[in-house]
């Protein structure tokens, strides 16, 4: 009977029952997120598009309602909204980044230019800047009101990761560095760090405090990473998505904006909320037919957005058009799945 249930969960996409959100990309989503002051979805795709919906919210019923979009000329990868609302975001392999002020109905301008694809893009508001990360090796800091970059960082590899809590910046790269910034002095690194885990870096998450971040890898684990040196003894690693044998990436990490615990979400089509402070999963989700690629909360964190969709982890020749339809799903967190919980006894070990 655990066989013929397993086997079900693993054909459905949406095992958790969660709010489909309407007309999703027709391909493969690679990032998600909710603008700051609204709710507000923003979507970027492999199918070249990055797609707006408005969730409406009353009480458990959630809505979703498509809204805009606009193309580039090759698939996108990555998204970002100023602080304010008003404008996102979205660079790719198209190698630049277009400015969309959606809540004007302004037209998408490029205000960005690298050599290779770009991976992440943050808005910085503490420095009115926006920051592009690529796979030529570099950083490059940007007013978007000027052609050419204020300032152009070197990488000691592609950059696979970047988060932002003003003044810490992490970058994740190829071959497991992560270089620490302080943007008070962002031309100079704080710190470079080899990844306390073995095998390539995914993603990254900057703790709420800026005391450090979390960095997930392609092998099923998160490493919880305090900058103070005085704080090392309190670093640790743990492993999650993972179904006996089979280990699957982390492909996100999200703090929730008002309890500071965190989801993360992977290629085993799960995921899950943590509390790093107990050491404790809060919450673990059944897993979707497909792998969640990205996830984000809306601003008050009672939305938790995900994708389940082919993650091309496994190659084009793994890839069944047919079959692999990309779904974006809303959840509502309760409470208990998001609220840390006090540590037990003075471990506080799972």
């Amino acid at each position: 009977m655990s066989n013929f249930s397993s086997i079900t969960t693993a054909s459905n996409p949406n095992p958790n029952k969660s709010i489909e959100v309407a007309q999703p990309p027709s391909d493969s989503v690679s990032s998600l997120s909710f603008s700051p002051k609204a709710n507000i979805l923003v979507a970027t795709s492999w199918d070249n598009q990055v797609r707006c919906w408005e969730i409406m919210r009353n009480g458990p019923t959630v809505g979703s309602v498509p809204k805009a979009s606009i193309s580039h000329d090759q698939p996108v990868l990555c998204s970002a909204w100023k602080d304010d609302g008003t404008t996102v975001f979205s660079g790719g392999c198209d190698k630049q980044v277009k400015m969309w002020p959606l809540l004007s109905g302004g037209q998408p301008m490029t205000v960005a230019m690298h050599d290779a694809p770009i991976k992440e893009v943050a808005w910085i508001p503490e420095m009115n800047l926006l920051a592009t990360g690529s796979w030529d090796k570099t950083l490059k800091y940007w007013d978007t009101r000027q052609p050419n970059p204020v300032h152009t960082q070197q990488l000691p590899d592609r950059c696979y990761a970047l988060t932002v809590r003003h003044p810490l910046m992490v970058v994740g790269t190829a071959d497991r560095n992560l270089i620490v910034f302080n943007l008070q002095n962002p031309q100079t690194e704080f710190k470079r760090i080899t990844s306390p885990l073995k095998y390539q870096t995914r993603c990254v998450a900057a703790f709420p405090d800026q005391q450090g971040f979390l960095v997930g890898s392609i092998e099923g684990r998160v490493g919880v990473h305090h900058l103070d040196d005085a704080q090392q003894s309190k670093n640790f690693t743990f492993k999650c998505h993972r179904e006996g044998n089979e280990i699957y990436s982390v492909n996100s990490l999200n703090f929730h904006p008002v309890h500071h615990t965190f989801a993360t979400a992977g290629s085993d089509g799960a995921f899950n909320f943590w509390d790093k402070d107990s050491k404790q999963r809060l919450k673990a989700m059944s897993r979707c037919s497909q792998p969640i690629p990205c996830s984000t909360f809306n601003n008050d964190g009672s939305i938790f957005a995900y994708s389940v969709c082919y993650d091309w982890s496994k190659g084009a020749e793994n890839h069944n058009p047919a079959t692999a339809k990309s779904y974006i799903f809303l959840h509502l967190p309760q409470e208990a799945e998001v609220k840390g919980k006090p540590r037990i006894g003075t471990s506080g070990r799972k």
